[in-house]
This record gives structure tokens, C-alpha cells and sequence, in this order.
């Protein structure tokens, strides 16, 4: 999908990306509805030509990326580097300053799928570990309760949790969760 309000400079692009190998599935003159347009039609790439990205298309970008991310290549004619920061921090995978040869533009889009899916993968692994740390967390809270409550240590808590957990057949976090929510509930 093409974003870019200039017909006449979007012509040369969707050239090379035709003669590259990719289908342009879209056009759209500007950012207002990429959020919608991304999950009506799906694109695997989201490629935007601006002069320079305003406040409002990195805002919409930011968006879209939220919803449903994707890859996202920007052509401007902006090299400042806090326009370069904004536009990575909304999403953006590649920021290519001035224009690209045709032999040049494949490179391009796989460095920016490439780099999109690396930071897919550490967004999901950071999402995993606190995920992990909250389940964590939860479990020493349920272990302090048994332990106050029952007058036992640590360890024979911990026990206690993972006994209860395996009898029930849940995790043990889950349980944990029960179990904090039900002294809540009683205090």
C-alpha cells in the first residue's frame, strides 16, 4: 500500500515497486484513515512518500501501529534527526532520506520487514517476561498469605501452592491469583 498525497511522484514508485516484484494493492492520499484502509486490506507493507512527516501522519502511523502492526517505509525529503526519532518511535521500520534507485528498493523493504520483525520479537518477549514478573509477584503474594495464615515458612508454602495447583489442576499462578483475590475479599 502507497500513502502519498503527490500523484505525479507516486508514479515512479509504484513503477519500481511493479517492476521489482510487488503489487500495490492501494493508494491512499493521506494518513487520515491508514488504520482503517491496513485492516480492511492488509497490506504487508505500508510504504508513505512525504515531503516531511507531520504531526498528524506519524500520529496516525502511531495508530495503526498500535491495532495492527506492520511493516512501515518512509520516503522524505527530511533528514532532521528528531524527525527521524519521531517517525521510528511511531512505527516506522526504514526512514530513507531523498530518492531510491529502482536496484536499491528491495534492499530497502526487506531491511525494514527484517527490522519490524525483530522488534516484534522483543516487543513479545518483553510483553512474556512481565507477564512472567506480575505471575511472579502474585505467587509471593499468596505465599505470604499461607505463610501469615498457617504459620509456616517459605518453602512449605510454596509447596502448599504447587500440592493445591497440581490437585486442581491449574497453574500455579492462577491459583495464587484465587487466592489473593479471595483475602481481599475477606479483609
Amino acid at each position: 500500500m502507497i500513502v502519498d498525497n503527490d500523484l505525479e511522484r507516486t508514479k515512479p514508485l509504484k513503477q519500481s515497486l511493479l517492476d521489482t516484484g510487488y503489487e500495490v494493492i492501494a493508494h491512499l492520499s493521506d494518513t487520515v484513515n491508514l488504520d482503517d484502509a491496513c485492516c480492511e486490506l492488509q497490506p504487508d507493507i505500508v510504504i508513505i512518500d512525504t515531503d516531511s512527516p507531520s504531526r498528524d501522519t506519524l500520529e496516525n502511523v502511531c495508530v495503526m501501529t498500535m491495532h495492527k502492526p506492520r511493516p512501515i517505509v518512509m520516503f522524505t525529503h527530511d533528514g532532521d534527526k528528531e524527525q527521524i526519532k519521531l517517525a521510528t518511535q511511531a512505527g516506522v521500520s526504514a526512514y530513507v532520506v531523498g530518492s531510491i534507485p529502482n536496484e536499491r528498493l528491495r534492499p530497502v523493504i526487506d531491511a525494514a520487514v527484517a527490522r519490524f520483525e525483530e522488534v516484534k520479537h522483543l516487543r513479545e518477549a518483553l510483553s512474556e517476561a512481565n507477564t512472567k514478573l506480575n505471575e511472579r509477584k502474585i505467587i509471593e503474594r499468596a505465599k505470604g498469605l499461607l505463610m501469615k495464615q498457617r504459620q509456616i515458612d517459605e518453602n512449605e508454602a510454596y509447596s502448599m501452592l504447587r500440592s493445591m495447583a497440581m490437585q486442581k489442576n491449574m497453574r500455579i499462578g492462577t491459583l495464587s491469583e484465587q487466592i489473593v483475590e479471595a483475602a481481599q475479599l475477606l479483609l
